[in-house]
Parts: C-alpha cells; sequence; structure tokens
C-alpha cells in the first residue's frame, strides 16, 4: 500500500469525548489530519468525566489537524449510518477507522464476581465489539471502493488473561479475531485490519482512580503509556510499506511501537507487558468457506 505522506489523511475514531479516543485523535492532529471524532458527550457534565467531542474536536484543530464532532451514539446503527453518509458526502473517502468506542460501567473494576454486579456491563459487548462490527461494515464499503484503508480494533492484554471479568474479555478477543477475519476478505481490495493492544493508559479515568487509591497504583505513571502513543503507532503503520503483511494481526502496541520507531511524547519508548499478561493468540490459517 504506497500513501501519499502530504496528502491529509481521513480518520474516523469513535468514542474520542476522552481517554484513548481523545489521545489517539490528538495524535493525528498533530499531523495536519482531518479527524472524525465521535462519543455522546456534548457538554461537560454530560458524563462524570471531563471532556466533551467539539472539546476533542477543537484540540485537534489547535494542533495544526481539522478536528470535525460527530455526536453520536454508537449502540444506534441509524446513527452510525448517517455518520458514514456524512464522511462520504464531505470528504469523499476514509483512509483509516480506529474503532474505540466503548461501553464502561462503574462495577467494572470492582470486586467480586460477574453475577454480583450490574447485567448492564453487557453494554461492553454491544457497544464494544458489536459497534466496532458495524462501523467496520461501513467503512469497509468505501475502504474496498477506493482500494485503500486501515481499519484498527483498539485491544487489551484482556484478551488473554483476566481482567475486570467476562465481559470486558469477550469483547476484546472478540476484537482480536474480529481483525483476523475481516482482513481475509479485505485482503484483496488492498485494505488493511488489526487489532492494537494497548497498555495502561494515563487518561481522565485512571487519574481519577489512583487520586482515590494513590498508594494500590503507586509506579503507575513510570509504566504508563499515554494515549497519543497509540495514535502515532497506527500513523507509522498505515504508511508501513509491509503494512498488507501485517493485516489480520494482534499486535502488542509497545512491540510495534518499537519496531516502527515509534515513541511517546515523553520521548520514551513503551514497555510491553507480554511477560506479566501473555501475549496474542496465533488463529489458523486454514479457511473455511
Amino acid at each position: 500500500m504506497t500513501q501519499n505522506a502530504s496528502k491529509p489523511r481521513v480518520v474516523l475514531v469513535t468514542g474520542a469525548s476522552r481517554g484513548a479516543g481523545k489521545g489517539i485523535a490528538l495524535a493525528f492532529g498533530s499531523e495536519g489530519d482531518i479527524i472524525y471524532v465521535t462519543g455522546r458527550s456534548q457538554q461537560e457534565g454530560d458524563a462524570p468525566l471531563p471532556g466533551t467531542v467539539f472539546a476533542t474536536a477543537d484540540d485537534i484543530c489547535r494542533r495544526g489537524g481539522t478536528g470535525i464532532a460527530a455526536v453520536c451514539d454508537h449502540a444506534d446503527d441509524q446513527q452510525v449510518a448517517a455518520l458514514f453518509e456524512r464522511i462520504a458526502d464531505e470528504q469523499g473517502r476514509l483512509d483509516i477507522l480506529v474503532n474505540n468506542a466503548a461501553h464502561v460501567h462503574d462495577d467494572l473494576i470492582k470486586p467480586g464476581g460477574f453475577w454480583t454486579k450490574s447485567i448492564d456491563l453487557v453494554g461492553m459487548i454491544d457497544v464494544g465489539l458489536r459497534s466496532s462490527y458495524i462501523a467496520s461494515w461501513h467503512a469497509a464499503q468505501m475502504m474496498t471502493a477506493q482500494g485503500s484503508g486501515l481499519i484498527v480494533n483498539t485491544g487489551s492484554f484482556g484478551a488473554r488473561c483476566y481482567m475486570h471479568g467476562p465481559a470486558y474479555g469477550a469483547q476484546k478477543v472478540g476484537h482480536d479475531k474480529m481483525a483476523w477475519d475481516m482482513a481475509h476478505d479485505l485482503r484483496p481490495f488492498n485494505v488493511a485490519s488489526v487489532s492494537l493492544w494497548m497498555g495502561m493508559l494515563k487518561t481522565e479515568r485512571t487519574d481519577q482512580v489512583m487520586q482515590q487509591e494513590p498508594e494500590k497504583y503507586a509506579g503507575f505513571h513510570e509504566l504508563a503509556e499515554s494515549p497519543e502513543f497509540t495514535g502515532r503507532v497506527i500513523s507509522a503503520l498505515y504508511r508501513d510499506p509491509q503494512l498488507m503483511d501485517k493485516s489480520g494481526q494482534t499486535f502488542v502496541g509497545a512491540e510495534l511501537g518499537q519496531s516502527l520507531g515509534v515513541e511517546d511524547i515523553d520521548g520514551k519508548q513503551p514497555v510491553s507487558h507480554r511477560d506479566m499478561l501473555g501475549a496474542p493468540f496465533e488463529f489458523s490459517a486454514a479457511v473455511v468457506e
């Protein structure tokens, strides 16, 4: 896949009011790209944590990119369809889709078995795994028609180890397999699909948790990476001449960043947690049509 490095890319980052999505979007903003950012938060106070899609779009513009806020509930298929119609009408193409929209419930990190927590945790499969499939379905139609593109699912070591319970784990491992299977269908059209495991992130949510339990999370910042690092890695991956050879794979972000020569915003190289939390699965190359 040959890319024009001087041409602004059209990027869609879902779930970008704050956290990982915002950081990823800002990284593309720093490169002068056109970034659509989705989320439900329209004004401060709409969510317990700070951040809105409009604030993210403004920050992108301050970085030198073109930030476009798109209020969208990814649990609503009609809203998602309208979003892609808008991108097609306004830009005529989509180069990169980052599936990051997620349902984060207050019970997620509470102790106890999954049956003792709210049944609404299943929303992580709806706005997470299912919503990524729907967004990818729309993106694939645009990308296959133009003969290029990259779909990225933001993943986690929770696909390999116990992390936050079965709903969280199911959607994360599902993202990895989804990237593998989509890559098979997309390969003839020069469109790539990958899953990218992020490490511990410095976000508004983790800052809040650390303030509540500082002793428990002592040393966190020394190991954590910025959300922008993931965006930098995705950007470099898109321009990698061997992108199509990497399609379908699940990568540890820190490891892929090192191989592509990508550093975090502080100039450091994030560390991989493979030895502690596990490695991505290797799926069979067998194909059953």
